[in-house]
């Protein structure tokens, strides 16, 4: 790969949710890019149409229903047809779809979830990744699961992360993860132990952000302009910038 190539490929593996695309800046690298918007799209959980549904991408997952391929540079699907995975955890893994379908509908305005057996068929992984993205507003986000359950004690080990990225006159991006660790004897119960530790690391975001806004960036900030006097804002068209804002004589 050249020296173009990678420090592109660098950019799309760290490139914000919903900013993936860099065709405009290097049309001619895209070919060469596959790797990257392969490693991208895994561990980001980005999501592909398919006939009737959307998928997540994921090294870890594994339709239990539809196998396709997938086209790493545009992120998008074809050559969908039915699959099924062939695991002993099947009747769990339906009760834990139903289950986890459910609460993501509850939780998010959007979401993907994804739920197959792991590698060897031990354990049982569980996905989902919600994106909301608002470009006119300038910020995007991503909310991205993922747990692993050891259907021999019911025990649920897993990883929350957020990225947002807050782009008006600035470039502001917040990148937060929390480890779960739960256990419970039903799918249902396991649902409503990930819905409670993420609902809990939600409020903590909330309570952090309204102690950042009423504090340290809050003190970022003068509270009076170096005059010492506050700013009439209505009638800041009629002020003089030299002589009425900086006291000094207009010239």
């Amino acid at each position: 790969m050249s020296s173009k190539s990678s420090t592109v490929a660098s950019f799309v593996e760290a490139a914000p949710p919903g900013e993936v695309d860099i065709k405009a800046l290097a049309p001619n690298e895209v070919s060469s890019l596959v790797p990257a918007f392969q490693k991208y799209n895994e561990e980001q959980y980005t999501t592909v149409k398919i006939p009737g549904s959307s998928e997540l991408v994921s090294d870890l997952h594994r339709p239990s229903q539809t196998s396709f391929e997938v086209d790493h540079a545009s992120q998008s699907a074809s050559g969908a047809q039915s699959h099924t995975v062939d695991s002993k955890h099947t009747d769990t893994m339906r009760s834990l779809q139903k289950s986890f379908s459910a609460a993501a509908t509850e939780h998010f305005p959007s979401s993907t979830i994804g739920i197959c057996p792991t590698d060897s068929d031990s354990g049982i992984a569980i996905l989902l990744v919600a994106n909301k993205y608002s470009p006119q507003n300038f910020w995007n986000g991503r909310w991205r699961s993922t747990y692993h359950l050891d259907p021999n004690s019911n025990s649920v080990t897993g990883t929350i992360k957020v990225d947002v990225h807050y782009y008006e006159d600035g470039n502001v991006r917040m990148s937060t993860s929390r480890k779960v660790e739960s256990s419970s004897g039903s799918a249902e119960g396991i649902i409503r132990e990930i819905a409670k530790a993420e609902n809990k690391f939600q409020e903590e975001l909330n309570k952090a952000f309204n102690t950042l806004a009423e504090g340290s960036f809050k003190g970022l900030r003068r509270q009076l302009p170096v005059t010492r006097q506050r700013v009439e804002w209505e009638k800041i068209g009629g002020y003089r910038l030299g002589q009425d804002i900086g006291g000094g004589r207009s010239k």
